[in-house]
């Protein structure tokens, strides 16, 4: 292909301000007029050589397509910014400047692109500093380790937790190498978690915390002494719980010369004994002593923030655990009357809060569900105990299981993200995240009073029968180990290998058999139906009665599952539908829901994965699958479709793969074939004809992929 008018015969040859004005006319020209010229950028990326000018100009085409003056504010600043950094680090200042104009508009953006002096200077120290960007999500599945309720992470100007989240700086350069800086992230985390596991903030901790400093001469002061006794008793804590983690501690600790009076309490504070009142008593002891330097790991105390959440979430959750009390009396034909209340949930006795929180009716155990199990165990976090009061159920009209608004609710009106989950989403123009891109949010589906699932049983009886039948048999299969020394048959494989061995001399191996092994099932399957408008009529009919079969197969099978509808309308309404969680018996509820599933709005897929992905993670199994069942490709009328919503779709399954999720899809389209092997790969995706055959498949197809 000849070069156009404006470029040189050779590709190497800088182009000229007379030829990168004309083609910064022709990209440009929404954001040119009578008044504006390209002509003085021209000049300056003239100077530049061919690899910069080309890269410059590749930018200036990908910010065009999201705002051309956003685009000619860039080219304006592109050959300074490629005179004081390379490739690598110019990217990172375009992909900052595009994600402050996704959060924040176009003139954040611009004053963030103007600031290169500023840039330039913070990424020399790239190499040797850690981004929180980077490890905030392996240190979120670190944290998922640890005991206690679950702690979000996000980015601020100092390292604290309010116990319901634990802030860090959004970069870390104290030490001398990015290894060092990731680990101190990872301690500070760990640290910052002991504050809520042993007992810094528990109960009425915070309003003490408060009101014990502001009793002395110098309250500020009063906090960081009470700081840095208690870091000396969490750190004993940790040595105990946690001896591995504590090695790295050590090791991370900074030389600290103490006084006499300060050795003798520290020898008090790691005791197995010592509590948070024995810091208290400390900090009344030493106060005006002089403070240790602290240590990197250790971040602030914010008493107020963590009074407000405390506060908040203990509230919350005696609403919560009265309102699924009373509920679980109800399913035992109790009358939610004192002379039924339950006992007095064990208080732990050892200093971690360990001991299982165990509920005994009328001196029988009851059995909790998970999510109110988890729910009594974060209020014995929080108050050591589950108190009396929480023990008597929510009367009639006593209590209001969601005290918020309902999710649905929160579209309405002026748009906010409160209680949503916020999710990246790739731009594969970029090749980078629009980073916190997409508002998800978890709804139920509405339950239907029909008679679906008993008509599918009816409509399918035959064919639910044989799938009873061959998911027995998938439940009784043996595995077959091989090269055994002894076994029920032979291993030819084997033989044939070990007569080769003989032949040339070696001896013959003893593993020449195959034998039987019956084998557990360790296998969490999530499918995620799409629920999107184009699904209306028959497609959707298809879809619940596929469901409804596989799940009166799976019952048998005994496969942990769930089921997510997904749809929404543009990123800032993605809407994930509840139809059974891992947690749920398929029940009457849960048939309920498979009737009630109904056709909503687009398809905008990567963000579902994404959440789906995450719900899967939470789960222990060996094998992972998520099922996508679908009629088309991803879309969305605010520009997800196409190429776009491709290459996000195939990234979030690519996250997917690397946290061991296996992700297959059943899809209807007729142009599945055009795309879906990108997205999934040949092998992971079946596309099927006629939506009739999908009952009929779709149980065979899960027999294959986890037989």
């Amino acid at each position: 292909m000849r070069p156009g008018p404006w470029e040189p015969m050779s590709a190497t040859e800088a182009l000229s301000a007379d030829a990168i004005e004309e083609w910064l006319d022709e990209e440009l020209d929404a954001a040119l007029s009578l008044r504006r010229s390209s002509r003085p950028a021209a000049e300056a990326l003239a100077a530049l050589t061919r690899e910069q000018q080309d890269f410059a100009r590749h930018w200036i085409g990908v910010i065009a397509k999201t705002n051309p003056e956003f685009a000619f504010r860039f080219a304006s600043r592109a050959a300074e910014g490629l005179r004081r950094m390379g490739p690598e680090d110019a990217e990172a200042w375009i992909v900052q400047a595009m994600d402050v104009y996704d959060k924040m508009g176009l003139y954040p953006a611009v004053a963030a692109l103007a600031d290169v002096e500023t840039f330039a200077a913070a990424r020399e120290g790239r190499a040797r500093s850690a981004a929180l960007a980077d490890v905030g999500p392996v240190l979120e599945i670190f944290l998922q380790g640890l005991a206690g309720r679950r702690l979000k992470i996000e980015a601020a100007e100092q390292a604290y937790t309010d116990t319901a989240t634990i802030f860090l700086p959004a970069r870390l350069d104290v030490l001398g190498n990015r290894e060092d800086n990731v680990r101190l992230y990872k301690l500070t985390v760990v640290h910052l978690w002991a504050q809520t596991w042993f007992g810094t903030f528990s109960g009425h901790e915070p309003q003490r915390l408060t009101t014990r400093c502001a009793q002395f001469p110098d309250p500020a002061y009063a906090c960081r002494l009470f700081h840095a006794l208690e870091t000396m008793r969490l750190d004993a804590c940790l040595a105990r719980e946690l001896p591995g983690l504590h090695r790295e501690i050590r090791a991370m600790r900074q030389p600290q010369a103490i006084s006499t009076a300060w050795a003798a309490w520290r020898s008090r504070l790691e005791s197995p004994e010592a509590r948070v009142d024995d810091s208290y008593a400390a900090q009344q002891a030493l106060y005006g002593e002089e403070l240790p330097d602290p240590h990197p790991y250790q971040g602030i105390l914010d008493a107020a923030a963590v009074a407000s959440v405390l506060a908040q979430r203990v509230e919350q959750e005696r609403l919560a655990f009265q309102g699924a009390l009373q509920k679980l009396l109800q399913e035992k034909n109790r009358e939610p009357a004192a002379q039924h209340a339950p006992t007095r949930f064990a208080k732990p006795d050892d200093d971690a809060g360990r001991q299982e929180p165990s509920l005994l009716l009328d001196g029988q155990p009851l059995a909790l569900p998970p999510d109110v199990r988890t729910l009594a165990e974060s209020i014995v976090q929080d108050l050591g105990e589950i108190p009396d009061e929480y023990l008597v159920p929510a009367g009639d009209g006593g209590y209001a299981p969601n005290q918020e608004k309902r999710p649905e609710d929160v579209w309405k009106g002026t748009y906010h993200e409160e209680g949503a989950y916020l999710y990246n989403e790739w731009d594969h123009r970029r090749k980078h995240y629009r980073k916190d891109w997409c508002v998800l949010r978890e709804l139920d589906v509405h339950p239907s009073d029909s008679d679906f699932v008993a008509q599918t049983l009816q409509k399918y009886g035959g064919l639910a029968a044989r799938l009873r039948k061959t998911f027995e048999a998938l439940r009784g299969e043996n595995a077959v180990q091989r090269r055994q020394n002894q076994g029920d048959d032979i291993d030819f494989d084997a033989l044939i290998e070990g007569f080769a061995d003989l032949r040339s001399g070696r001896e013959l191996p003893t593993g020449l058999f195959l034998r039987g092994r019956r084998v557990a099932r360790n296998i969490a399957v999530m499918f995620m139906v799409d629920m999107s408008g184009s699904t209306k009529g028959w497609i959707n009919d298809a879809e619940r009665e596929s469901l409804v079969l596989l799940c009166e197969a799976l019952e048998i099978l005994g496969d942990r599952y769930a089921i997510y509808g997904f749809s929404g309308i543009t990123r800032k309404r993605c809407e994930i539908y509840r139809i059974k969680t891992f947690a749920e018996p398929y029940n009457d509820e849960v048939k309920a829901r498979l009737a009630g599933i109904k056709p909503q709005d687009y398809t905008r897929m990567g963000v579902a994965i994404r959440h789906l992905s995450r719900l899967l993670n939470d789960v222990q199994a060996r094998t992972k699958l998520l099922i996508t069942l679908s009629d088309g490709k991803p879309d969305d009328y605010d520009g997800y479709r196409g190429e776009y919503g491709i290459e996000d779709t195939r990234q979030a399954l690519l996250e997917a793969k690397r946290d061991g999720v296996h992700a297959f899809c059943i899809t209807i389209d007729t142009d599945a074939r055009d795309y879906l092997p990108h997205m999934y790969g040949a092998a992971n995706y079946v596309q099927i004809d006629d939506v009739r055959k999908l009952p009929l498949k779709i149980t065979d197809i899960y027999r294959h992929l986890t037989g």
